[in-house]
């Protein structure tokens, strides 16, 4: 039954929820259909709806889709999928938003309710020896419910969007039987969702968090991902500056403060800058704010750490010890700023966030350092950026300032490979700006034909892929811990860019001999207003700027003529 049909006072539940979700300020919702999801798409497809509806070619990147978009928007990402495999490829995206403490309303389709437990066709009721999507999607979740009772969605769905968008934030998940949607539910007001408790931190705690601060003379800061999703960059740069500290951020938060900035040292961490560690030596207090200091953020610093006085702003503990000052981070950053003296300190003079020194490659191909130097160059200062994992991941993080005015995420929650794909979609079609998604083959193979879903839906996307032709990072870990790479994981060379440019003959599509011919590219891409594709080749035994390998690496031996794919990675260690 359509809207135009309703019975006086009645609607169906499915028209409901996309009347819902435009009143709440959703302006896309991605996913991939099916049939017990139908009814939902039937209602946001309406004439009159203002919500867009984006299909995925997998529920994995549509909920990486919803998940940048979130981002991007610092609104909340909606994601629909269908029962069974449907709903199951959605953890992976999901699990990442929860790590990564971002804001996703999942909606899930399910057998219709007379069905389960009788046979149903991808039945997840957790009757009659079916698995129960509740257990499924709790996990990875910070608010999970099955819609039974019809009625009852005025007061879930408000429920699952604050539990979504509170601290810590992460997905909430609705689970819809398939005649739920279709059922007609009386009209009333949306019942407010019951207050969640906010953490606020313990005034003793705060005292002398406040103490310790004031009496330092040089405090390094390291800021996360949860200055960017609270919308607390000004508290963060005026906290710093009544400090006079040192700014680092950890490798998922690149762009939350400004790179080009006197005081900032540079990416913390595993990917990060040897001027953290330095700063941290010689620091009297270390500063930890929208960050939990997990072990890729913390690399190489638990020496320095174990010697220096913590405090942590987040609405989670550290995951080092110091003193937790547990609240929402705006707050508790304003309420810091106050209680500092006013003005702005001069810094202490330290060496800047100088790229680590890598093995050069000796295969003629062109450097990562060079590559990222391009991407650099032709770089929009209002552009996002969303990095994906491994050896690309590594250099960009390591060597690309964050653009000025734009987003720059990498995963880390999870840390799962692909995620760009989607992710940068759902960025480029919220906000219409240009983004940049910089991954490498191994991820291209995994969920690159997203890009499909970008040519469909014209969006400002440009792909980058670094195809070393191999699991680099992976024959890297092989050769420099196990003694030797496995020839699984290094490929026979793939022309990717003549296989995207078959497929899609409308889509800019370049392979780059070199980082100049890069940087052209990716340049032509900037004046387009749709998506564009761009490959440079690498050698797979590069290594990246990444601590773990640089720190048991030994020189790299002359390349040979012998191709590196017929013998494998340059010996490091």
């Amino acid at each position: 039954m359509t809207a135009k049909a309703r019975p006086p006072g009645k609607v169906r539940l499915a028209d409901y929820l996309a009347e819902e979700l435009a009143g709440a300020g959703v302006s896309h919702v991605f996913g991939v259909g099916g049939a017990n999801i139908e009814d939902l798409y039937n209602a946001l497809h309406a004439a009159d709806s203002p919500i867009r509806t984006v299909v995925a070619k997998h529920e994995f990147s549509a909920a990486t889709m919803a998940d940048g978009h979130a981002r991007a928007t610092g609104r909340i990402g909606v994601v629909v999928a269908t029962s069974g495999g449907g709903a199951v490829n959605l953890l992976a995206g999901l699990a990442e938003a929860r790590a990564s403490r971002v804001p996703v309303l999942a909606l899930v389709g399910q057998p219709p309710t007379g069905s389960q437990g009788r046979g149903a066709f991808q039945d997840t009721s957790g009757r009659a020896g079916s698995f129960d999507a509740r257990e499924l999607f709790a996990p990875v979740s910070r608010f999970c419910a099955r819609v039974e009772d019809p009625d009852s969605i005025a007061e879930l769905l408000p429920q699952a969007i604050a539990a979504a968008g509170s601290d810590p934030k992460g997905p909430a998940v609705l689970l819809l039987p398939k005649d739920v949607f279709q059922a007609l539910i009386t009209v009333r007001d949306p019942v407010p969702a019951p207050a969640v408790p906010k953490p606020r931190p313990e005034p003793r705690l705060q005292d002398r968090a406040l103490e310790l601060l004031r009496s330092a003379r040089r405090v390094l800061v390291i800021a996360g991902e949860g200055v960017a999703a609270s919308g607390a960059r000004a508290e963060l740069a005026e906290v710093a500056g009544r400090l006079g500290a040192w700014v680092a951020v950890t490798p998922d938060a690149k762009d939350v403060f400004d790179n080009h900035d006197h005081r900032f040292a540079g990416v913390a961490g595993v990917m990060g800058h040897q001027n953290v560690t330095d700063c941290l030596r010689r620091a009297d207090v270390c500063l930890l704010v929208g960050t939990r200091l997990p072990e890729v953020a913390r690399g190489g610093l638990d020496p320095a750490l174990a010697g220096t006085p913590v405090i942590c702003i987040d609405p989670e503990p550290p995951f080092v010890p110091g003193i937790a000052l547990r609240g929402a981070l705006r707050d508790s950053l304003r309420t810091v700023a106050g209680r500092l003296d006013a003005g702005v300190r001069q810094a202490p003079e330290h060496a800047g966030p100088s790229p680590l020194p890598t093995p050069p490659t000796s295969r003629g191909t062109t450097s990562y350092a060079a590559a990222v130097a391009a991407v650099e160059a032709a770089l929009p200062p209002d552009a996002h950026v969303f990095v994906d994992a491994g050896n690309a991941g590594a250099s960009a993080i390591h060597l690309l300032p964050a653009p000025r005015h734009g987003r720059f995420v990498v995963a880390l929650g999870m840390g799962g490979m692909g995620y760009t794909f989607g992710a940068g979609i759902g960025a480029a079609l919220a906000t219409g700006q240009r983004t940049y998604v910089i991954a490498g083959d191994g991820a291209f193979f995994m969920h690159g034909m997203e890009v499909h879903t970008a040519v469909e839906y014209a969006a400002p996307v440009t792909f980058v892929i670094f195809n070393n032709n191999a699991h680099a990072m992976c024959a890297t870990r092989e050769q420099i811990f196990l003694g030797a790479p496995h020839r699984s994981n290094l490929f026979r060379p793939a022309d990717i860019a003549a296989g995207v440019a078959g497929m899609f003959p409308s889509l800019d599509v370049t392979r780059a001999g070199d980082g100049a011919h890069l940087r052209r590219a990716l340049l032509r891409s900037n004046t387009n207003s749709g998506p564009a594709f761009v490959t440079l080749d690498f050698d797979p035994a590069e290594i990246p700027p990444f601590l773990p390998f640089l720190n048991v690496a030994g020189p790299v031996p002359a390349e040979s003529e012998e191709s590196s794919h017929e013998r494998g990675p340059v010996p490091v260690g």
